[in-house]
Formats: structure tokens, sequence, C-alpha cells
């Protein structure tokens, strides 16, 4: 019997964010490894499936194809508790997916991508990814005072999807160590997911 198959890199937050929804909900899936830095996404028999050339990408039981992170975390997860029922709280968890790959996404894991990866030396890179990183884990860290998660008081696709590239943004040269309550909140969020600790 068809069941869900993801396709992904396992050095893509992106990617292993609908894998740990996956894995949280005791979904049954098929993981496809790719291999991004050879261009695997580009090859033929992908492009058929996603002609924008990225992952994740989900193929579903059913053969529908979906892409984009967190529209495949909101699909896997609907009607389970780590979306909010109180409308509020779900617009919320709606506003950090938002602001996630708009304001933190572009800046933490690009510049991640480009100094692990790519093996760019910190001068050959905009300083402008560096300031609007910090700024953007500052903005977690201030918005997580008196707070165990991001939104209402229980886990939510809007930690599961900051905690992706936050825990590996020392991976991009930024500095966690001033920022006392988003460490606690990747640890809380680790181990929440099953995850091993990256501190």
């Amino acid at each position: 019997m068809a069941r869900l198959k993801l396709f992904g890199s396992s050095i893509s937050g992106n990617c292993l964010k609908p894998r740990w929804v996956a894995e949280r909900l005791a979904i049954p899936f098929d993981w496809v490894e790719m291999d991004i830095i050879a261009g695997a996404t580009r090859q033929p028999e992908f492009l058929s499936l996603n002609p924008s050339g990225q992952v994740p990408l989900a193929v579903l039981a059913d053969r529908r194809v979906l892409a984009q992170s967190n529209a495949i975390m909101l699909h896997l997860a609907e009607g389970s508790d780590l979306v909010p029922a109180d409308a509020f709280d779900r617009a919320k968890m709606y506003e950090w997916l938002f602001w996630e790959q708009y304001s933190h996404e572009p800046t933490i894991a690009v510049r991640r991508w480009r100094r692990a990866y790519l093996k760019q030396s910190d001068a050959d890179l905009d300083p402008a990814l560096l300031t609007k990183g910090q700024a953007a884990l500052s903005r977690m860290d201030n918005a997580l005072e008196g707070r165990r998660y991001l939104v209402g008081d229980r886990l939510s696709l809007a930690d599961v999807a900051l905690v992706a590239y936050t825990r590996w943004a020392p991976e991009g040269g930024f500095d966690l160590d001033g920022l006392p309550r988003l460490t606690t909140w990747i640890a809380h969020v680790e181990r929440a997911l099953g995850l091993p600790p990256t501190r």
C-alpha cells in the first residue's frame, strides 16, 4: 500500500521540519535522501515531480504532490495538537510561520549554507545577513520572556519551524550565548521532538 514519501536533505532545516512532524505524529513515511550539493533536485525525474527543483517535497499516499516545508507541515498536522485549537493562537502560529520564511530563514539559513557548505569566508558574505539574523534571534529571545513555547502553552508548528535553523545558527556565525531564553527554548523543543542536543 502506498504511503507518504518525503524527499529531503538531512542538512536542510526546511527538509527536516516535515520529517519531525511526521515522526511526532507517528505518520508512516518513507524518506528519500536527496544530495542537494550534487544537484539531485535538478535531475529530470525529480523535476517531473517538482518543477521548481526544491526540497522538501511530499508525495502523499494518494500520489498528490505538495511542496514548501510549512505547507507540508500544516497538511500533516491538520487536526493534531501541533495546531492550536484557539483561533487567536492559531493565527499567532501562522504569524510565526510567515515571519520564519520572510525574516528568519533568509538570513540565518542562507549565512549558514554559505559558510558551512559553500565554504565562503565571513569577509565574502553580505554583512547585512549577520545583522538581520542576529536581530531575528534577539526578537525570538524577547518573545520567549515568561514563555516555554512561542504560542500558547504547548508545542506548535511555530516551534518546529523556528527551531530548525535556530539550533544551527552558530554554524552561520551567529552568537546565541547572550540569548538565554532562546537557548533554553532550543533545548526544550529538541527534547520534545526527540532530537539530539546541539548545545
